[in-house]
């Protein structure tokens, strides 16, 4: 394959954040996946190879010279228009948009008439867009305008970070239609993917990140998420698991039943590596089997888990909601770990999307019971979990909440793997893939 860049230096610098580059990294022309968890520095790769050509400390060459490096980041898409600090306050207000601006007159009136932007317009389903007010699109709606707005000057190579977020599954397919017609087209893409998500057919090469490494050797390439044989729970004479074989792979959704006593919670410390008896099974998570050498913290910043009992973990302290939803990005109860640039922001915006962006300064400890599930909602969906564990989520709440949850699931379910739980599976309004249940 030909190549586009080669990162040739042992490390790479951005501001006061460096990446270790273990051996030289060849970026090959079509479309490249950068995979990696959350915090692996993706982000920071993408704005590197944007804007951080250096010759003395980070060493990037390729054999077409300097390249024109275009990313799109979407953390602040309001950006496009400057209206981040008000747009939640004026969006409903109409004596407060007079002065908001189209997206004519934000991208310009000469640069949307060109034939480019038309037809980038009419693949991705904008046709008719250029005179609403920018504060009234929606968050895919803004994606897909700063997309366009970089494809149609064609850069030697444009970086999307996480890029289907925000996008309905029609939305999605046309994406990844655009990204093969890219390919064809002889056009570079890079796609900035958190573990779990699903990667697009037209991707061509891989790369892998972690712990601020390029170019790891990914040790859980499997399409299989869950594999169990034989599992087995005992507790002297009572068995609480009796020789289960279960496989998940990577994308599905599984509905988990049973009857109280039957084991789900079991079954399901396993998969969160919470119970010791995993080891003494024939278990592998994430394409590697449990007891060969990996870390409990390894297993778990790959997954996002609720259940009813998680309220009892944070009751006792004075941490406030948007903490508690904040250090989900870390796995951590408590405030132990200082939250890193962004974090609080991000969290803002899950406890928007869930409704309780007003509850952010109050103490978790004196929330009613379904405000609680809605905030460890927001806390487990914040990291984009590669596996989503959802146990009795809709317990204890309203009509309104309960359709909140419905669609946080149905989106997540788009790029994670999924375990739901529930007693009643109507209440999910989804379809699955596989039905596990315990006698």
């Amino acid at each position: 394959m030909e190549t586009l860049l080669t990162i040739e230096s042992p490390e790479l610098r951005y501001m006061t954040v460096r990446l270790a580059v273990p051996q030289p990294v060849a970026v090959p022309v079509g479309i490249t996946a950068v995979i990696g968890p959350n915090g692996a520095g993706k982000s920071t790769l993408g704005r590197i190879l944007e804007r951080g050509w250096n010759i003395t400390t980070n060493r990037i060459t390729s054999p077409r010279g300097r390249l024109n490096v275009r990313m799109i980041e979407f953390a602040d898409i309001h950006s496009l228009a400057g209206i981040r600090a008000g747009y939640y306050q004026q969006r409903y207000e109409a004596t407060m948009n007079d002065d908001m601006p189209t997206v004519a007159s934000v991208i310009g009136e000469e640069r949307i008439s060109t034939d480019q932007w038309r037809v980038w317009s009419d693949r991705l389903g904008l046709k008719g867009i250029d005179d609403k007010c920018v504060n009234f699109l929606s968050s895919g709606e803004l994606r897909k305008v700063l997309l366009i707005n970089q494809l149609v000057d064609m850069p030697d190579l444009l970086i999307l970070d996480n890029p289907y977020i925000g996008l309905d599954a029609d939305s999605r397919k046309v994406l990844n239609d655009t990204f093969a017609a890219l390919g064809d087209a002889g056009q570079s893409v890079m796609l900035l993917l958190p573990e779990g998500d699903i990667v697009p057919e037209a991707v061509s090469h891989f790369l892998y990140m972690d712990n601020m490494t390029v170019g790891v050797e990914r040790d859980a390439d499997a399409q299989e998420v869950i594999r169990m044989r034989g599992v087995t729970v005992r507790y002297g004479s009572r068995v609480i698991i009796d020789s289960i074989d279960w496989c998940v792979r990577r994308g599905e959704r599984w509905l988990l039943t049973g009857a109280n006593g039957s084991g789900k919670s079991t079954l399901l410390s396993l998969v969160a590596a919470d119970n010791p008896q995993g080891y003494n099974n024939d278990i592998e998570l994430f394409g590697r089997r449990r007891g060969s050498g990996e870390s409990i913290w390894e297993i778990k910043r790959r997954i996002g888990y609720i259940s009813p009992e998680m309220h009892l973990y944070f009751n006792g302290g004075q941490s406030t909601v948007l903490s508690v939803v904040a250090h989900g990005l870390h796995d951590t109860v408590g405030e132990f770990t200082k939250l890193r640039e962004g974090e609080a922001d991000k969290a803002m915006e899950w406890l928007e999307k869930c409704g309780i962006a007003h509850l952010a300064d109050r103490r978790f400890a004196t929330l009613s019971a379904g405000e609680q599930r809605m905030a460890l909602l927001a806390r487990t969906l914040i990291k984009n979990p590669e596996l989503l564990i959802l146990d009795e989520p809709m317990h204890g709440l309203d009509a309104r909440n309960r359709a909140r949850v419905r669609t946080l699931t149905e989106q997540a379910a788009a790029c994670s793997t999924l375990i739901y739980v529930t007693h009643d599976p109507s209440e999910t309004g989804i379809s699955f893939d596989g039905h596990l249940s315990l006698p």
